[in-house]
């Protein structure tokens, strides 16, 4: 007679219609899906600004309306990077993971894009003026600050990094709220008399603050000699 082990085990297999390599296959199409919807949404931005300086529709103020946009949408892709972690932990799908890095990297680009940006019509490549505007202005000043602590964030996210850091690299990139944080003030300062927008983004900001507080409450101490893994922030 067969046991109830064995019983059990052709019970399950028998009641799962798909094998694990299709449930793999599927999950890696459905990444690379989502991955061509967030290059496609991430470059539309860029694409509309660079269409924009040909056809003459960036308004009165060119260089204006290429700061604020290169600004706007480095913020939202840095709060979109950082739901990545509690989407993952509510819907339980970790290949979502996955899309992290890309999502930093294209706020990294916008970031750098923004600086080049305002360091060059605002500036007209002066350092000297820069450091000024950087010293004198609290709105840049915090701006810049944000800038700089991406810096070492884009160029450790490599599998590479990770390995050579270790634990450290978890700590070096819970940078990226402070960064965020930073960078919502610029904004709020920047704007001075509209502030709906820089508040809701400072809300959004605030509530993936707030999910972060039970996740790590309820996080087990490490095993020793267990591996480090990629950090979820």
């Amino acid at each position: 007679p067969k046991s109830r082990t064995c019983t059990r085990v052709w019970t399950s297999n028998a009641g799962s219609s798909r094998s694990p390599a299709v449930i793999g296959m599927s999950q890696t199409r459905a990444v690379l899906a989502l991955k061509v919807v967030l290059w496609l949404g991430a470059l539309a931005p860029g694409a509309w600004l660079v269409a924009g300086i040909f056809r003459g529709w960036l308004g009165a103020n060119p260089a204006e309306t290429l700061t604020h946009v290169t600004g706007m949408t480095t913020l939202v892709l840095l709060l979109v990077t950082l739901s990545v972690t509690p989407i993952r932990r509510l819907t339980g799908w970790n290949p979502l993971i996955r899309l992290r890095r890309p999502l930093g990297l294209f706020a990294f680009a916008y970031a750098c894009t923004h600086f080049t940006i305002w360091f060059a019509f605002y500036n007209v490549f002066d350092v000297g003026n820069m450091v000024a505007d950087v010293r004198e202005r609290p709105y840049i000043t915090v701006g810049f600050t944000a800038f700089l602590i991406l810096i070492p964030l884009a160029a450790t996210s490599t599998k590479g990094w990770i390995r050579r850091l270790g634990k450290r690299w978890n700590t070096l990139h819970q940078g990226i709220y402070v960064a965020a944080t930073l960078g919502v003030v610029h904004f709020y300062w920047l704007v001075k008399a509209d502030t709906r927008l820089p508040v809701t983004l400072g809300a959004c900001l605030l509530a993936l603050l707030i999910l972060r507080v039970p996740a790590r409450s309820r996080k087990p101490a490490p095993r020793a000699g267990a591996r480090a893994s990629l950090s979820e922030s």
